[in-house]
């Protein structure tokens, strides 16, 4: 399965853009025509088809959200013109962009979200190393989420990384964690003043603490498999106790976001 996970990261994080079959089988290392038959029989869905409908789901959320330019809403889609957008829109929901806008809501649609497949848990994680980590002043995109919809995540990276400057160290901080499971995600940068953040972004202020910081290895697809190392063995098995503080990735120059490989550690807050 770890093809299709990178197929699948692939298509989050670039289903806006004018990707082919080819470049989807390439990234997971798979011919065409195996990621096709493997695709369809782990998700139910042929891999183009899918990639519309993210395309179309993501637009009608938006529109419902009450966005003002449907051409705006079309080409941030991936089409290059309103007509070709409605054409997709009523093809996939039976309606038309303008009666979604108006309705301001997505119940009666059959809207089709990022699918998630789990990486067996259990990688081989190298050992720690403990740091000092600086005051960070943070700022980006930001979005809610919970376990079912956290396959998500990399279309808010692909509407945050072009702000970013080529080989940008980065950030993917989780933080405001409830009961229920929800959290938010921040893709951010780090800023010297938050006077330099733009309009609507989120600005986050982390203190100097002292982490625990492990060395990701793998394609980033499979990032969750070593959270879920580092919190379910390596975490009850230190005797360490984990702060009450955002967590968070950071990428360094090294990462490659259109290959999903290289640079990323993930830093967990420790008590003192």
């Amino acid at each position: 399965m770890h093809y299709l996970a990178k197929a699948l990261w692939y298509i989050e994080s670039h289903y806006a853009e004018n990707i082919s079959l080819g470049d989807i089988a390439h990234v997971g290392g798979a011919s065409p025509c195996h990621l096709t038959r493997a695709f369809g029989l782990a998700t139910g869905h042929s891999v183009m088809r899918y990639v519309r409908a993210r395309r179309l789901s993501e637009a009608a959320r938006a529109l419902a959200q009450g966005a003002q330019d449907i051409l705006a809403v079309a080409l941030q889609a991936g089409y290059s013109s309103h007509e070709a957008f409605t054409r997709a829109f009523r093809e996939q929901f039976q309606l038309t962009p303008e009666k979604v806008r108006a309705q301001r809501h997505v119940a009666n649609l059959a809207l089709v979200d990022a699918i998630k497949l789990d990486v067996a848990p259990g990688v081989a994680l190298e050992a720690p190393r403990f740091e000092q980590g600086p005051a960070l002043l943070l700022a980006g995109l930001v979005e809610r989420y919970r376990a079912e919809t956290v396959a998500g995540i990399p279309a808010l990276w692909q509407r945050f990384l072009p702000h970013a400057a080529p080989g940008q160290v980065l950030y993917g901080v989780c933080c405001n964690n409830d009961d229920a499971g929800n959290f938010d995600y921040l893709c951010a940068m780090p800023v010297s003043d938050f006077s330099q953040a733009p309009e609507g972004w989120m600005r986050l202020r982390i203190a100097p603490r002292r982490y625990a910081v492990f060395h990701h290895r793998g394609h980033i697809s499979t990032i969750r498999a070593t959270w879920h190392t580092v919190w379910n063995e390596w975490l009850p098995q230190s005797g360490l106790e984990v702060a009450d503080a955002p967590d968070f990735e950071r990428y360094d120059q090294h990462f490659d976001p259109v290959s999903g490989s290289g640079g990323v550690e993930i830093w967990l807050p420790l008590k003192a």
